[in-house]
């Protein structure tokens, strides 16, 4: 089993697109890479604890790579933003690749690469490649939350510009 913690602005939308493939144990929102522990979703939404909101996926490289699962995470979100995502800003929201070891680095790195030259969006990626620090399972009510709370989670994946950025970049798969 592997793990990959990727960040793309609210985790709520980040949960969806990785639970749906076979090979993907569990997808879990947090925060990740700050510096309080344990922090709380209230202390994180301002923005001073460090962290950005993430998920952390156990998967089962023999099923995934992690270079696909980077295909499928650059299709989720505006990799060219580092100022939040969508209607999300603050820190809190930047994106990010949260590598675990050299060879999580280099694929990502590579994988930026591949898309840069495809000049898919309007600027180059700036999406960081962070060694991992921490990760901390965020409150009950923000896992699954595309299913938990279907309407909700809907209406702000369309409302926040998020699926209309998708669609454009990407088309309707």
């Amino acid at each position: 089993m592997a793990i990959a913690t990727l960040a793309g602005g609210c985790f709520w939308c980040l949960v969806k697109p990785f639970d749906q493939f076979d090979g993907v144990n569990s997808v879990v929102s947090g925060y990740s890479n700050g510096h309080v522990e344990n922090p709380t979703y209230q202390e994180v939404s301002t923005g001073t604890t460090g962290h950005v909101e993430a998920v952390q996926i156990d998967f089962d490289e023999s099923v995934m790579s992690y270079e696909y699962m980077l295909d499928i995470f650059f299709k989720t979100f505006d990799p060219t933003d580092t100022n939040g995502q969508f209607g999300d800003r603050g820190p809190q929201y930047a994106p990010a690749i949260f590598y675990h070891d050299d060879a999580q680095k280099r694929t990502a790195e590579a994988v930026i690469e591949k898309l840069d030259a495809q000049n898919v969006f309007n600027g180059p990626i700036r999406t960081p490649v962070l060694p991992y620090k921490n990760f901390y399972r965020a409150e009950e009510e923000h896992q699954d939350f595309y299913k938990t709370n279907s309407a909700h989670y809907n209406a702000y994946f369309k409302g926040s510009g998020r699926k209309s950025f998708i669609e454009e970049h990407w088309g309707k798969e």
